[in-house]
């Protein structure tokens, strides 16, 4: 089974397109029997929050999630074609996704409760790939959800572009935090006080520093859908 995520890039959609990525084009891709399909996408709920920060010109506006069984297969080949229909640019990349703190359940289709801050990171050049991902993973993991109100941790470290002109990143992550963490810092980094936030603040910028993600990082906020999961519940399996 492999993950790639699709990014989708263009002018931010109105909700009808939202819905439009969400339902109609969602329903297309898990007719072809994807193992697992999620979207994530700056509809009206999340699109003025706090936390969005821009370089690329167009912003990215929404990612599409798929699992597969071959990254360089039909299904991805289709997805993509359908997607590059709906804005001014896809990307897709092959990813391998470590889970932290797992996402809530939900019923398919079901927007999963609060917002979806999507990140992504590049590799600043003054740091090899060992050095980066350890600084990352084994050094940051737990300062962000120490610091934070997150409720949900998903981390794609990127293996290779698979479309021309990708922008590079190094990896992709998502986080779940309460929806009031779209216009409050307080509820974003679940301080109590100013000098609750304060202190969490410079924790976490001192840990982004360590390996670059304190600049040069494009940041989405988002809704997040899933359509199907690529897993069974642990609880439907047999034993």
């Amino acid at each position: 089974m492999e993950k790639v995520i699709i990014t989708l890039r263009g002018t931010p959609g109105d909700e009808a397109w939202c819905t439009g990525l969400r339902t109609d084009a969602a329903q297309t891709l898990l007719e072809s029997g994807l193992a697992g399909v999620a979207v994530n996408v700056r509809d009206d709920a999340v699109t003025d929050s706090l936390m969005t920060l821009t370089t690329l010109d167009p912003p990215v506006i929404a990612l599409v999630s798929l699992w597969t069984q071959q990254c360089y297969g039909e299904q991805i080949r289709t997805a993509t074609e359908l997607l590059a229909g709906l804005c001014q640019q896809v990307s897709a990349y092959l990813v391998t996704e470590s889970v932290p703190l797992p996402p809530p359940p939900t019923a398919p289709g079901e927007r999963t409760p609060g917002l979806a801050n999507v990140a992504m990171l590049r590799r600043p050049s003054d740091l090899d790939q060992a050095t980066w991902l350890h600084r990352w993973q084994h050094d940051h993991t737990q300062v962000a959800i120490d610091t934070q109100a997150t409720f949900g941790y998903v981390q794609n470290t990127v293996v290779r572009a698979l479309t021309d002109d990708a922008p590079v990143f190094a990896a992709i992550v998502e986080e779940l935090f309460p929806l009031a963490a779209t216009t409050d810092l307080h509820a974003f980094f679940g301080a109590a006080d100013d000098a609750e936030l304060s202190d969490r603040m410079a924790r976490m910028v001192a840990s982004t520093s360590a390996f670059g993600a304190n600049r040069d990082i494009d940041t989405v906020p988002t809704s997040r859908y899933v359509l199907r999961g690529p897993f069974a519940p642990a609880d439907t399996l047999q034993r």
